[in-house]
């Protein structure tokens, strides 16, 4: 119970206590849930900014401090230390694994990789030129269609099962995206390779000869995967949640999540960045286009600086700053569009407006060059996003599953329509 309380007092003199809650890390939060029984009033929050929609042990955001902690893990140890599956267990099971049972983890993830041969012919319903993420949400919703053996979502081995044939399978099912759309023959996964290699490899090879993996690559984007595994409770995250309190099976749940991270208010920030780059044209337009971001009555606005949440620096950024340049020197591309970002990401960090404004690159400005540098066209940036927010998406559902006192969600309103009129025949109406 709280040991604490909210005094709402209203203007009946009527006065409502409500509890509050601390949480380990973060600000108080006051228990509403009682506010309408007792009071006769709902809150209005528009996009829930200021209200906590469950309670997580999965991953906690200070975004006036720049800090990121998976499972209280910060973001910086485990990008430079970690790989993408063991942080996959990390936020899937609460702990970083022992050597055991990171290699039943990985094992059981290898051997789960392959997909139905009967979801080989599902993309051939889709036209050629579909966009990669709507082959997303279409193959991802209709795994339940192909694994009915575990949809029990209140058997923890059938849950548990679920997760790993997502977070094994999601890669398989981005690369035939690329091939499909691009007209290439599929590739199956290969058990020797690792989880970033394996998508590149089906991704980027040729049934006619060996694929060569470039370890800067693939170490960079197992960075971006990383980085991308969780991010609290966002727009997709929170679609996840809501279509599991439904009690719907994991896979409708995650597809729902990939459509949320489609808009390009959320996954599209990183292609946003291109496109921005491309408008700019040439680094000679670099001073215009910095003396236009710095002035307040033009529209333009640079893509890739500062962030909604970090209003510090998005901690993020630092880690794939340095992947970036490392991904360009490895590669040695002599890309106009790419030499521009490197010019825009130099002149910035130097401009005393974006300094003291803290509008720093952020983690999109370089996960869209680096993608861009490897051969990921920029239809599917966002389901590399997908590719890595999986295992979030994932975690908290599983999470949301087991709480005792979960309930389907649903959200009140502000009614302004018309009040309650009496219906006219149509040759009375005027």
């Amino acid at each position: 119970m709280s040991e604490e309380s909210y005094s709402l007092h209203l203007e009946d003199g009527k006065q409502v206590k409500l509890p509050v809650y601390p949480g380990t890390l973060g600000p108080k939060v006051v228990d509403i849930r009682k506010l309408y029984s007792q009071a006769g009033v709902f809150t209005f929050d528009p996009g829930f900014l200021a209200t906590a929609s469950c309670e997580s042990k999965i991953t906690f955001i200070d975004g006036e401090k720049g800090v990121l902690l998976y499972r209280g893990y910060p973001i910086e140890q485990l990008a430079e230390h970690s790989s993408h599956l063991e942080v996959c267990y990390l936020l899937m099971y609460g702990e970083l694994p022992t050597a055991e049972q990171f290699a039943g983890f990985r094992e059981s993830i290898t051997r789960h990789t392959m997909i139905h041969e009967g979801l080989k012919n599902f993309y051939n319903g889709f036209r050629r030129d579909a966009h990669p993420m709507a082959v997303m949400v279409g193959v991802v919703g209709a795994l339940s269609a192909f694994y009915h053996d575990s949809l029990d979502i209140h058997n923890p081995e059938h849950r548990e099962i679920s997760a790993h044939r997502l977070i094994a399978k999601m890669p398989t099912i981005a690369a035939w995206s690329y091939k499909f759309f691009h007209g290439q023959p599929f590739l199956y996964p290969s058990n020797k390779l690792g989880y970033a290699e394996n998508f590149l490899r089906m991704t980027f090879g040729v049934p006619a000869e060996e694929y060569e993996v470039n370890p800067v690559v693939a170490k960079a984007l197992d960075q971006i995967f990383i980085l991308h595994a969780d991010h609290e409770q966002n727009a997709s995250t929170s679609t996840v949640r809501l279509a599991g309190s439904s009690g719907a099976n994991p896979f409708a749940c995650i597809s729902a999540g990939i459509g949320t991270l489609w808009g390009p208010a959320h996954g599209g920030a990183n292609e946003a960045v291109l496109k921005m780059l491309d408008q700019i044209g040439g680094i000679e337009n670099v001073d215009t286009v910095i003396d236009r971001a710095e002035d307040a009555d033009d529209p333009f606005r640079l893509m890739g600086f500062g962030h909604r949440v970090y209003k510090n620096f998005d901690p993020r950024a630092v880690i794939i700053r340095d992947a970036c340049h490392k991904v360009l020197d490895s590669l040695g591309i002599d890309d106009p569009q790419l030499e521009l970002a490197m010019r825009l990401e130099e002149k910035a960090l130097k401009e005393d407006y974006f300094i003291e404004r803290k509008l720093y690159p952020n983690v999109d400005f370089y996960s869209g060059i680096i993608l861009k540098a490897i051969g990921i066209p920029t239809n599917m940036f966002t389901v590399m996003f997908a590719l890595g927010r999986t295992v979030g998406w994932i975690s908290h559902w599983m999470e949301m599953i087991k709480e005792k006192d979960s309930v389907i969600g649903r959200p009140r309103q502000l009614y302004t329509g018309p009040t309650e009129r009496d219906y006219q025949p149509i040759t009375s109406r005027r």
